[in-house]
């Protein structure tokens, strides 16, 4: 059964205002403010044969430079479709070769530990914000502080009815 997958397109740099109406006569886009990341819907038996339709209906024609599903599929994982270089997929084939793994399995392992590794400098460099305010600060004003900032965010995002 084919359903509408969400996609998320992100580019290499900006598309032009030509490049966007050339293909959105084929492909309806939704595009962000600066036009570096696109939003599509695609029929497909699955995620990954949406990213791969788009990625040739699309390729030739905008600066793509990585496909991902918006929702996670059933497994929870999201999934990617990346072109790359003849020279990087000949190294990771033969590392994938060497470990008697496929491909794309050692390029999962790599992306997973890439954003593992972000998220712990992400981690890190948010303890060392909060050990220097708590240096000069009370743990309850860092906590009241917090609080007013999130809660002031919670209600700009919320539209409010006439």
């Amino acid at each position: 059964m084919r359903l509408h997958h969400a996609v998320e397109i992100t580019l290499t740099r900006p598309a032009t205002h030509g490049e966007l109406r050339d293909v959105s006569s084929g492909v309806p886009l939704a595009a962000n403010a600066n036009r570096t990341r696109l939003m599509a819907l695609h029929s497909a038996h699955h995620p990954g044969g949406a990213l791969h339709a788009l990625r040739r209906r699309l390729g030739t024609r905008l600066p793509i430079d990585v496909l991902t599903t918006h929702y996670p599929d059933r497994h929870g994982q999201v999934v990617l479709n990346i072109a790359l270089s003849h020279a990087a997929d000949q190294a990771l084939r033969q590392e994938a070769a060497a470990l008697g793994q496929r491909p794309r399995e050692v390029l999962r392992q790599r992306v997973s530990a890439g954003v593992a590794r972000e998220q712990q400098e992400r981690a890190r460099r948010l303890e060392e914000r909060l050990e220097s305010l708590l240096a000069r600060h009370t743990p309850e004003e860092v906590l009241a502080c917090a609080a007013g900032l999130l809660h002031g965010r919670q209600h700009r995002r919320v539209p409010t009815a006439p």
